[in-house]
């Protein structure tokens, strides 16, 4: 018994034979080859060639067809064929997207394509996995719009925006719209458009250069797999789409690798973007259409096939019988499990593989089911344990800027050129790195000379600017890690702490005058000591008038004379203890116990007096007695004499510019009206301005304590106003700028011994010389957090 199956494709200029009409006949010639499956019914197959938009040609070729597996994309072609089978009651099985405005209650039409409503679900999942905030669409023709429904309608629904883009008609030449697109910044890209067209647009991103790591395109043709992807693989770039062959299934890979050596011993084919002998998912849905049929037919063995034609309008009395045994049919092909809806004819539980491009090839990601949705197998969490592996042997663009002691000039006599040109903390700390990591670096000076800030239209420059340009992929330098800054760039955990500090210069010594002797004690010890001088001589005065032995007669000659006199009057007291205090003594000495009592109670009293007076004054000549202006910030903010500021669009600045505190505001106030002069360019400008003129510089506090090490005529004033700390900066949504620095060294291996000889590197005299950058407190606090 012999089957008669129909197939109508389309005729394609210089082409006369395409790849699903070379499918339809492989998938006969391996059925009547498998006697297993129609032991005693042979397929025959009638083909039919008509012209893309020719519908009648369509319709007068389906006439004497008994069962028609059409491929036919234009859709009045379809209509009228469809019309034609169910007229006569006759199976019609499509392989290609169907338009949803057809009316899909046709009884005797299967469709083995994947519905439109079904993969516009697949893309929005996806994209909301990927956390897309901004996305744009690339569609080729109109009907990529309809496929697209459920992502064009998620602004709706989600924080999603969408900006849509049509790919030129008729002009390959897709460069002047990625040019726009590289302008914009439009880094997560969906596309739309078969998988020729798809491949010419990869060739045209490569030479704009944005097959960059920071560029994500998703292609929703199904072939992306079967492209030659090949120039793209060491890029860095992510590259995602659907996969519906099942080539995991060992009998399908059988078929598969059979298909392509019959396909390589072929002639060439012009250049279509895909690898030789690679079967394309349009392929094998036809091979799935064609064992559909055979699949029924076997279950259908009292079924006979009679002539129809369509002017004696009697149909086929077996059709619906047919048409219910290929709805009812379960069966895994090429394209995986194959259901069908009993109602529209369309395909139900079915699963799309998520492909993503590595460097090893495509690599299946994840699945995405019609009825269960979106299962990704490949995290985050994984691909970061992989971050040695995603750096190795990769050139990375490192922006930094000139900064004691952190990036220098080296000095040299001879001609230096690339890296060798810098040195300084942040280039050890980035040789370190690449080391271990294993990646190449060039490093490059920001352009603009700036660290970042954002101005009030919302832009960007400096440093920031740079890595959200993608113009370059670190930024390792006294680069400050703020909130603002964090919104647009990724920071590794902090590699120093450090707060905004005062640097001044120091104040001028005091002239000594002729009353400088009396600076060692205070005036109030000076009132005090004197009151004790005349206290106490007042005392010994009366004491001595009292007491009998302080009296004697002044003519021991006569001994019976009764004049008797006393040395201790009010002027001799007052002289008795001015020689104690002066420590000379004099000639008078008290005689009674009681007046001796208060004369040694003054002498010890004086002992000490005069021995803190001679400490403080060799103390008061060998250092000179300074006077500071200001003690503090709060100092600052009250004066208007001494001009302050910082550096023009840095961290410091932008502290001050958003702070809410009032006295930081008030100092916001006075620098934002004095810009032209308080702001300076770098910090090398100010620090000669601080030297030179009456100026207050705010800085940070570890490049402050290098400052003053090496310019004795500078200082740093009062302590800290905030707490923060440096961080390397990468582009936002990089895995390998996400996680902290101290992750990032546990993840690489890096043990104790390497951040030790990073340390001493970076103390090494001479020449990136960092004794006292970082105090003992925070050395020991770094100290635990890495061997945390």
């Amino acid at each position: 018994m012999s089957v008669p199956t129909g197939g109508i494709f389309e005729t394609v200029e210089n082409e006369p034979v395409n790849i699903e009409e070379l499918a339809f006949k492989f998938a006969v010639t391996n059925i009547n080859r498998n006697r297993t499956l129609m032991p005693n019914t042979t397929l025959t197959y009638d083909i039919q060639r008509i012209n893309l938009f020719d519908s009648f040609e369509a319709s007068r070729r389906g006439k004497y067809l008994n069962y028609c597996v059409s491929y036919i994309p234009a859709f009045s072609s379809v209509s009228a064929v469809q019309s034609i089978c169910n007229a006569l009651e006759v199976p019609h099985i499509q392989t290609r997207w169907k338009h949803p405005t057809v009316d899909n209650r046709d009884a005797f039409y299967i469709n083995l394509y994947p519905d439109y409503a079904a993969i516009s679900r697949a893309v929005l999942d996806l994209v909301l996995y990927f956390n897309w905030k901004i996305v744009t669409v690339v569609y080729e023709d109109s009907t990529g719009l309809i496929r697209l429904q459920e992502l064009i309608k998620a602004p709706s629904r989600y924080n999603i925006k969408i900006k849509i883009r049509q790919l030129p008609s008729g002009n390959k030449d897709a460069r002047p719209l990625l040019k726009e697109m590289k302008k914009g910044k439009e880094f997560y890209v969906i596309f739309d458009c078969s998988h020729e067209t798809a491949a010419e647009i990869l060739k045209q991103i490569l030479s704009m250069g944005m097959m960059t790591e920071y560029y994500h395109y998703f292609f929703t043709t199904l072939d992306l797999f079967a492209l030659d992807l090949e120039p793209y693989r060491y890029s860095g770039v992510n590259m995602t789409g659907f996969r519906l062959l099942n080539i995991d299934n060992p009998h399908v890979s059988a078929v598969v690798d059979k298909w392509s050596m019959e396909r390589l011993q072929a002639p060439p084919k012009p250049d279509s973007g895909l690898r030789d002998g690679t079967m394309t998912t349009e392929a094998a849905l036809m091979y799935d259409a064609v064992y559909m049929v055979a699949v029924a037919s076997q279950r259908a063995a009292q079924i006979t096939v009679s002539s129809l034609q369509c002017h004696r309008h009697k149909p086929w009395r077996f059709g619906p019988r047919f048409m219910n045994l290929i709805k009812e049919a379960r069966w895994e092909g090429l394209t995986g499990r194959i259901t069908f809806n009993k109602t529209d004819g369309l395909r139900k539980d079915f699963d799309l593989d998520i492909i993503s491009l590595k460097e090893e090839g495509t690599e299946k990601i994840g699945v995405w089911n019609s009825y269960s949705g979106l299962n990704m197998t490949d995290s985050n969490k994984d691909r970061s344990t992989n971050i040695t592996d995603s750096l190795a042997n990769r050139t990375l663009i490192v922006t930094t800027i000139l900064e004691d002691p952190y990036v220098m000039y080296k000095k040299s006599d001879k001609p230096l050129y690339g890296n060798d040109r810098f040195e300084g903390y942040c280039l050890d700390l980035l040789k370190e790195l690449s080391n271990i990591l294993g990646f190449i670096y060039e490093v490059k000076l920001v352009s603009d000379g700036k660290y970042g800030a954002q101005n009030d239209k919302g832009e960007w420059n400096g440093m920031v600017k740079e890595l959200i340009d993608h113009k370059a992929d670190l930024a390792v330098a006294p680069l400050t890690i703020t909130y603002v800054r964090e919104k647009v760039i990724d920071f590794s955990k902090p590699f120093m702490t450090l707060g905004i500090s005062i640097l001044y210069r120091k104040p001028n010594g005091t002239n000594p005058g002729v009353f400088s002797f009396l600076n060692p004690l205070s005036p109030d010890i000076w009132m005090y000591v004197l009151l004790a001088c005349l206290g106490v001589s007042c005392v010994l005065f009366v004491i001595a008038r009292f007491t009998p032995y302080e009296w004697y007669n002044p003519h021991p000659c006569n001994p019976d004379s009764d004049v008797v006199e006393n040395n201790f009057t009010l002027l001799n007291s007052f002289w008795f203890g001015v020689g104690a205090l002066m420590q000379q003594g004099s000639e008078l000495m008290p005689k009674a116990l009681s007046t001796r009592i208060v004369g040694g109670i003054w002498w010890f009293f004086t002992l000490i007096i005069i021995s803190s007076y001679t400490a403080n004054l060799a103390a008061f000549l060998t250092v000179e007695r300074m006077e500071s202006p200001i003690d503090s910030a709060d100092d600052l903010a009250k004066q208007t004499k001494i001009e302050y500021g910082a550096v023009r669009d840095g961290s410091t600045m932008t502290f001050f510019k958003k702070s809410k505190i009032s006295t930081y505001e008030k100092m916001w106030a006075f620098m934002s009206s004095r810009q032209q002069t308080a702001l300076v360019k770098n910090n090398d400008e100010g620090i000669q301005r601080v030297l030179t003129t009456d100026y207050a510089l705010l800085m940070e506090s570890t490049s402050i304590e290098y400052v003053t090490q090496r310019n004795c005529n500078l200082t740093q004033i009062g302590g800290l106003i905030d707490s923060k700390g440096y961080g390397v900066g990468t582009p936002i949504g990089k895995g390998w700028g996400c996680l902290s620095f101290n992750a990032i060294m546990e993840e690489l291996g890096i043990s104790l011994k390497h951040q030790k000889k990073l340390k001493k590197r970076s103390r090494t005299k001479g020449k990136s010389s960092f004794p006292s950058i970082l105090t003992c407190q925070q050395r020991r606090t770094l100290r635990k957090e890495t061997m945390a």
